[in-house]
C-alpha cells in the first residue's frame, strides 16, 4: 500500500527523547499551517488511489484539537472523493486517552502508529520517553478495542537496553494482540542528547553485527507469531550518523542472518549440498554482497541455491525436506 506521508517534526512532542533529531530524519525544519500542509498533500496524491494519508514525526493526538480536526477534515475530504482509503497517525503513549480517541473516531482514521519504543520502565526513563510501559500497553488496548489498525514502533539499544529488554519488549507487543511493529534500532545522530552522552563514554551504542543479532531473532519472533515488519532500520539519511548500527541495507542484513542459519543447517554434516528457495528470496539467501555464501564456503560448506516458484516464502528444501526458516533454532 501506498503512503503520502506528511512529517510534523516533533510537533506537540511532550518532552525532547535523547536519541531524537525528527528535523534530521525527515528534512523538515516548520511544520506551516494545515492549508499550507493540504495543498502539499493535494499534489502529492493521485486522482484516484488506494493508499493512507500518514502525519509522521510528531505526537499527533496531543496537538492542539483545532489543528487534528483541520488536518483530519482536510485528509477526510481527500478520502471522500476517492483519493486515498484513509488516514493513518502516528503518536506518543501519552496521547491515547479516551478523549484523544475520540476525536479521531469522527473521521476515517485506519491506523494508528504509537511509538513505543520499549516495554522496560528502566529503559523509558533513560531515554526521556515521559511514559510508562503501563500507559502504552493500555493505550495500544484501547487502540485495539476502537477497531483500527495498530502498528507498535520498537528501538532496540536503548541507554540501558540489552538483547533481553527487547525480546521482552516484543513479546509484550505480542501478548498485546498487535500485529504490525516497525523496529528501529537506535543510532546516535548528531545534536542530540545521546551523542553527548557518547562523547561522554556514558553510551555506548550496539554494533552493526550485534544488533543484526538481535533483530534477527525479533524476526523470527515476528514470523512465530504472525506479526508483520513493516521495516527494520531508519530511511537513508542525509548525514552519517555520530555513531551506531545504521546500514544502508540494515534489513537485508537481518534477514540475511536468519537465512545463514537456515542454510547452514539444511547442509549440517555435508561439504556441498544444492538447496532450493523461492526466487523472491534468493536474495537475502545468498547474504549481502554474497556474505552468506561466502560465509559458508568459509566454514567448509559448498552451496548452490535454486530458484523454486513452486516453494513457500522463507522455506528452504534440501532434497524432499521443506523447512520454515524461522523453525531454525541456530540463533540464541
Amino acid at each position: 500500500m501506498t503512503i503520502y506521508p506528511v512529517f510534523l517534526a516533533n510537533a506537540a512532542c511532550p518532552q525532547r527523547c535523547v536519541y531524537c533529531d525528527q528535523t534530521r530524519l525527515s528534512g523538515v525544519t516548520e511544520i506551516g499551517p494545515p492549508r499550507r500542509m493540504l495543498e502539499n498533500l493535494a499534489r502529492m496524491l493521485p486522482g484516484r488511489g488506494a493508499g493512507e494519508v500518514a502525519f509522521y514525526g510528531g505526537s499527533f493526538t496531543l496537538l492542539p484539537a483545532d489543528f487534528q480536526n483541520a488536518l483530519l477534515a482536510g485528509a477526510a475530504e481527500f478520502v471522500g472523493r476517492g483519493r486515498c482509503r484513509g488516514i493513518r497517525i502516528s503518536t506518543h503513549p501519552a496521547g491515547l486517552d479516551q478523549g484523544h480517541l475520540d476525536l479521531l473516531s469522527r473521521y476515517p482514521v485506519t491506523t494508528v502508529e504509537v511509538g513505543c519504543q520499549s516495554f522496560d520502565d528502566r529503559v523509558l526513563r533513560a531515554a526521556g520517553r515521559g511514559h510508562t510501559a503501563a500507559q502504552s500497553i493500555a493505550g495500544l488496548e484501547r487502540l485495539l478495542a476502537e477497531g483500527w489498525q495498530v502498528v507498535a514502533q520498537l528501538m532496540p539499544g536503548l541507554p540501558g537496553a540489552d538483547d533481553a529488554e527487547a525480546e521482552a519488549s516484543l513479546r509484550t507487543v505480542v501478548a498485546a494482540g498487535i500485529r504490525q511493529v516497525r523496529i528501529y534500532p537506535v543510532v546516535v545522530l548528531e545534536g542530540t542528547p545521546l551523542a553527548d552522552m557518547y562523547r561522554r563514554g556514558t553510551y555506548r551504542p550496539w554494533s552493526v553485527d550485534e544488533t543484526v543479532d538481535c533483530c534477527a531473532r525479533l524476526w523470527r519472533q515476528c514470523l512465530r507469531s504472525g506479526v508483520r515488519v513493516i521495516r527494520m532500520g531508519l530511511p537513508p539519511l542525509d548525514d552519517e550518523p555520530v555513531a551506531g548500527p545504521w546500514h544502508p541495507a540494515f534489513g537485508q542484513l537481518v534477514r540475511s542472518r536468519l537465512w545463514y542459519h537456515a542454510l547452514a543447517t539444511a547442509g549440517c554434516g555435508k561439504a556441498a549440498v544444492t538447496l532450493a528457495v523461492h526466487p523472491d528470496d534468493l536474495s537475502d539467501a545468498v547474504g549481502y554482497r554474497r556474505q552468506n555464501i561466502q560465509r559458508l564456503e568459509g566454514e567448509g560448506l559448498q552451496v548452490r541455491l535454486e530458484p523454486d516458484p513452486g516453494l513457500e516464502r522463507l522455506c528452504v528444501r534440501a532434497g524432499d525436506n521443506v523447512q520454515k526458516i524461522h523453525e531454525v533454532e541456530g540463533l540464541s
